[in-house]
């Protein structure tokens, strides 16, 4: 009983409501009033488990992931399962991304970038002082570039995007010069021309056009797009109502339950209801960042911001595919969209956050005890 309460004494309520206001609110876009309801009814199951890990993951003292070689095995662990999926992994639309585990699918795309920001942040806590050394940015680089590989050559575009994110988004909050900046800059230009001739996919090159003449061929690569954006415009002020909009229901808008969840909300929640959903992810953002700047080490605090640039990017790079200004890329929107592999990761996340928070509120007592 003393354990419980002191775990429901840490929780911070303002991040759960919000999360789980998100997960309602995506659940509820799922539903129809008249067809398949197999997705909404698969969702409730996964918010299960994931509630389930949520309340695990908060039990935890996850400061052994600081200390020891802990998370490198774990590192390493994830680099065996993204291998090991390219050669027995199910194919899915062109790509091999997932186990098929009979009674549901694992992707390890996922968990791999909550493992990513885990490396990141124990790297840089440890040489925070030596960050100016160009050394440094080409290790965690490394680290972040083999997890991208084996990501892109899936392919998994919209993932390898995430991931370069968190590195980045990482190695700037580390404190990167820019001088430094300026030369990561012109290697990922080279990367970028590198990848366009000898890495990408042609389906995935149309995308690129296709965000660059977004009209060109809306019968072909752009069908999405602007099927996407009709959606979103449709919706007007306050939507066509829960389960009745007409792009989405009626199938002209593919796969409304995940890369464009964000299109088939607007319509029928309507702009009202959009700038509900943007305040919901402002408050988790904001609750990830107090929890950052509160934390007891460099480690804790690189975590709680990598979390939150995990769930920023995820949603400003799927909210801009879905409004027509980022290339279609196959991204779920954290929360919200259909999936267990990413939902639970997501909650796991939050579950690790709220855990090293409450060893961070311990560590301020006993100092102020001292003091």
């Amino acid at each position: 009983m003393r354990l419980l309460k002191t775990l429901f004494a840490s929780v911070d309520w303002w991040l759960i409501s919000s999360v789980i206001l998100l997960t309602l609110l995506g659940l509820a876009t799922m539903y129809t009033f008249d067809g398949d309801n197999s997705y909404f009814q698969k969702q409730i199951a996964w918010i299960g488990v994931a509630l389930v890990g949520l309340c695990i993951a908060i039990i935890p003292d996850y400061r052994f992931l600081r200390q020891g070689n802990t998370t490198f095995f774990i590192y390493l662990g994830i680099l065996f399962l993204l291998v090991t999926v390219l050669f027995l992994g199910e194919t899915v639309k062109g790509a091999q991304s997932r186990f098929d585990l009979f009674f549901f699918s694992l992707q390890p795309s996922d968990p791999a970038k909550l493992v990513l920001i885990a490396i990141l942040a124990k790297y840089f806590s440890k040489r925070h002082e030596l960050i100016g050394d160009f050394r440094h940015i080409l290790v965690s680089g490394t680290y972040a570039l083999l997890i991208f590989g084996l990501v892109f050559i899936q392919p998994d575009f919209g993932s390898a995007i995430i991931l370069f994110s968190i590195w980045f988004g990482m190695v700037l909050v580390a404190g990167i010069s820019f001088r430094h900046l300026a030369v990561v800059g012109m290697i990922g230009v080279i990367a970028f021309m590198a990848l366009w001739n000898f890495g990408f996919q042609e389906y995935q090159k149309q995308r690129i056009m296709t965000f660059l003449h977004p009209l060109a061929d809306i019968r072909g690569t752009g069908y999405n797009a602007y099927q996407s954006t009709i959606a979103v415009g449709s919706g007007q002020l306050l939507g066509k109502g829960v389960g009745y909009g007409t792009q989405s229901k009626l199938q002209f808008l593919p796969e409304y339950e995940t890369d464009f969840i964000f299109a088939a909300f607007a319509e029928e929640w309507g702009l009202v209801g959009s700038a509900l959903l943007f305040f919901l992810f402002s408050i988790v953002i904001w609750r990830l960042l107090y929890h950052a700047v509160r934390g007891a080490t460099n480690f804790e605090r690189l975590f709680a911001v990598g979390v939150a640039i995990l769930i920023t990017s995820h949603f400003f790079v799927h909210i801009g595919m879905n409004i027509g200004l980022l290339p279609v890329t196959g991204t779920t929107v954290p929360f919200l969209s259909y999936g267990g592999s990413h939902l639970f990761t997501e909650f796991l996340g939050i579950g690790v956050v709220i855990a090293m928070a409450r060893y961070t509120k311990q560590h301020y007592i006993a100092r102020e005890l001292i003091e």
